[in-house]
């Protein structure tokens, strides 16, 4: 039997994450750049939307050649969007109204500004050299760019330095040598920094590449931070980017769960694009059915998108032609040949049915949900914005000069605002706040639902057999009771039917998120579903002690 007491520092388990960026989120002071005041002030918008942990982008000293992860001070605050204090406040603030903070831990890479790797050139012997990965010549057979449309290898040459420095990502961002004891030891300062700010744990960025040194005991090193971060904070958590299969993924959750307390899953995000381009469900149930288990002190975090493009790279070459036929036929909507960027809505024709289908779905696979910010409301991308900023522009708050996100000149915005149909005109948060009918309403309901429904994070999951292959049925059983929700990915309405057993197991079936009825016979469930239709159940088993 699992106690309280065992669960109460897992606050991560079921938390609903919120990803945002404070330089485009909400301007307060007017000079064209969001702030961490604006961000303070928009705290009871996110309690009242349901986010229990957000999720900041970036928002160091940077010369934000890169969206802020090219990093020149891991110890600041980039001045534009406010200072230490300001950081601090937020934080504070946001604990007082049940929130946690989490912050990117990019340490894979840094700026050529920041003053480690300016040291680094100035000689051979400097202490600073080592921090970086240095070679006379290009090693031959070297690996590819991960911007292969921006940079034809990962080595290039500095005249100052008259060597060549590696960089996984763009030549700005030279590769730090993590294999470095004393960088490990400055890396630890940069956790134990903000966790003595209050912060609550990490987004650690491109995993695979922080580790990729390390040869045989590569994972050494996560186990490393794991433990310093707990010791740091015995409630501290690192939530892992790392987009692989599942067979390489589950190493980094390490052979006790002692490594990343979380991981994105990106097999599971990819497949669900592979199943709404096909209209059928199969893709999804069958990746799904791969998933590894794991441990109680891990989990899942489940998305529909991200600050970055939707990565395509899991699907074999021609699924990855169905999903850009479908979603991104024009060669502008896609980049670097393996993802999309467009966000949601546009994507599947702005078919309001179809879009709550696919977050009723985020919300009820097993894990925890993540949001990207403007989801709420169903933003939409800027299509002349180039590359991955055009998912990237500033939150639309009104209809208003700026879409309320700032009163300065347009000009002075780190991004133009989204036009057209998807416009703060017709798309914002203050033209939803009354509409019962619009998505900012259904996304409450989905986090008012998913905060009552704890086996979606601590349930043991299962794929429910049925005749429709457009047709998503799983279960959640835990000791709290079981959670059963079903998708439909066509536009053509079915009866499905589920057994879930004899009926003297079943007290009554509560409707979690509408109150409609369904059908119950000789241990059969029966539910009409209409097109892209969902339904979320909770089965209450006589003598149970719920509050439904």
């Amino acid at each position: 039997m699992m106690r309280i007491t065992d669960t109460s520092d897992l606050w991560w388990k079921t938390a609903i994450f919120y990803n945002l960026n404070v330089e485009t989120f909400m301007d307060w002071n007017d000079d064209g750049v969001g702030d961490f005041e604006g961000l303070g002030q928009r705290l009871d918008y996110l309690e009242e939307l349901g986010v229990t942990c957000l999720w900041l982008a970036p928002f160091y000293p940077s010369p934000r050649e890169d969206n802020g992860y090219d990093i020149s001070d891991y110890f600041g605050v980039n001045e534009r969007n406010g200072n230490l204090g300001d950081v601090v406040e937020v934080v504070r603030t946001a604990h007082d109204r049940g929130m946690r903070v989490i912050v990117d831990l990019v340490v894979n890479h840094t700026s050529v500004e920041h003053p480690w790797f300016q040291a680094a050139r100035s000689s051979r012997g400097n202490r600073f050299r080592e921090f970086y990965n240095w070679r006379d010549e290009v090693p031959e057979n070297g690996r590819a760019n991960m911007f292969p449309d921006k940079e034809d290898g990962v080595w290039t040459f500095d005249e100052r330095a008259g060597q060549f420095y590696e960089h996984s990502f763009y030549r700005h961002q030279p590769d730090l040598n993590t294999a470095n004891p004393v960088v490990r030891e400055e890396i630890a300062k940069v956790i134990g920094f903000w966790l003595q700010l209050g912060i609550d744990g990490f987004r650690v960025d491109a995993v695979p590449f922080l580790i990729e040194a390390e040869g045989e005991n590569e994972h050494d090193y996560l186990r490393a931070l794991r433990s310093y971060v707990g010791r740091r904070s015995g409630n501290g958590m690192m939530l892992g980017e790392v987009n692989l299969p599942y067979e390489d993924q589950e190493v980094y959750f390490g052979a006790h769960g002692n490594e990343l307390t979380m991981q994105f899953d990106f097999v599971a995000n990819q497949y669900l694009y592979l199943a709404l381009a096909r209209r059928d469900a199969t893709p999804l149930i069958e990746a799904l059915s791969t998933r590894p288990k794991i441990s109680t002190a891990n989990q899942w975090a489940n998305f529909v998108r991200n600050h970055d493009e939707l990565t395509l790279d899991q699907l074999s070459k021609d699924e990855r032609t169905e999903v850009f036929d479908a979603f991104a036929p024009e060669e502008s909507m896609q980049i670097h040949g393996r993802g999309i960027i467009r966000r949601l809505p546009p994507m599947l024709g702005n078919d309001p049915r179809r879009v709550r289908m696919v977050y009723s779905l985020a919300f009820s696979l097993p894990g925890a949900p993540v949001l990207y910010y403007g989801e709420e409301i169903g933003m939409a991308e800027h299509a002349d914005v180039p590359g991955r900023s055009a998912v990237r522009t500033p939150m639309q708050w009104s209809s208003e000069l700026n879409g309320g996100f700032s009163r300065a000149d347009p000009e002075q915005l780190p991004l133009p605002l989204v036009e057209g149909g998807a416009s703060p005109l017709h798309v914002s948060v203050a033209a939803q706040q009354n509409d019962p009918h619009s998505i900012l309403h259904f996304i409450r309901k989905l986090t008012a639902a998913y905060k009552k429904s704890p086996e979606i994070g601590w349930g043991t999951f299962e794929i429910l057999e049925q005749e429709h292959s457009c047709i998503f049925a799983h279960r959640l059983t835990g000791e709290t009771g079981q959670f059963i929700a079903l998708h439909n990915f066509s536009a053509e309405p079915c009866r499905v039917s589920i057994e879930l057993g004899e009926n003297n197991d079943i007290s009554h079936i509560v409707d979690l998120l509408d109150d409609e009825n369904a059908a119950l016979a000789d241990g059969l469930l029966e539910i009409d579903l209409s097109g892209y239709d969902y339904r979320w159940f909770r089965i209450v088993r006589p003598g149970e002690k719920r509050i439904l």
